[in-house]
């Protein structure tokens, strides 16, 4: 009786192997034959260059030294939430923390932002918190001051010029949403492609 339940239990793993491989299989054939990135075109990120980019982790990191006036402009980024708009251009948007750094000194402009863009030709480009640091420390113990939004919306906006001064606009941050997306997309496929390989193995 032992060896039949042995027999029985191998032939039911066999079946959910199978079944597995199958939906396997079929989300790599809709990954590959709905690739809606495949055919937009990347563009330049102006001066920043990609400094971090690991395939085993989500977010990237791009830096540039303005070389007129030595500020050194560091940005991480990553998607976040979907925006859950059927005519989204980009499914989720991206979350991003801005360091601007003045030569000499070891204080530091941060900026936390979302980028997105819900179908419209121009993205959204939102700043939620904006804080002086008069060090490099990024402690949360640090006092980072008043929410961006309770901030005079004159200041507001002289902030979002100061950023889009420093190339954090319109082309910089709709090729970044591509970029991060074309990003999750490939980790995506690779996970789904390393899985079946390992099923097949077994």
């Amino acid at each position: 009786m032992a060896r039949v339940t042995n027999v029985l239990r191998r032939a039911y793993k066999s079946i959910e192997d199978l079944d597995l491989l199958r939906i396997l299989e079929s989300e790599l054939n809709h990954e590959l034959s709905s690739m809606r990135f495949q055919n937009e075109k990347m563009g330049s990120f102006g001066d920043f260059v990609v400094e971090w980019d690991s395939p085993n982790s989500q977010d990237v990191i791009l830096r540039k030294k303005c070389s007129s006036s030595g500020e050194e402009v560091a940005i991480s980024a990553l998607l976040g939430r979907d925006t859950f708009h059927e005519d989204s251009r980009f499914p989720a948007e991206a979350l991003l923390k801005i360091c601007v750094k003045k030569p000499g000194l070891s204080s530091i402009l941060k900026f936390d932002c979302v980028a997105s863009n819900r179908g419209g030709t121009q993205p959204d480009f939102h700043i939620h918190n904006a804080h002086y640091i008069q060090s490099s420390s990024l402690s949360s113990s640090v006092y980072r001051g008043p929410l961006f939004s309770d901030l005079d919306p004159a200041l507001q906006h002289e902030l979002k010029q100061y950023l889009a001064a420093r190339g954090i606009e319109e082309d910089f941050t709709n090729n970044l949403l591509l970029y991060l997306h074309k990003k999750e997309q490939g980790q995506y496929m690779g996970w789904l492609q390393k899985l079946k390989e390992m099923m097949d193995r077994t």
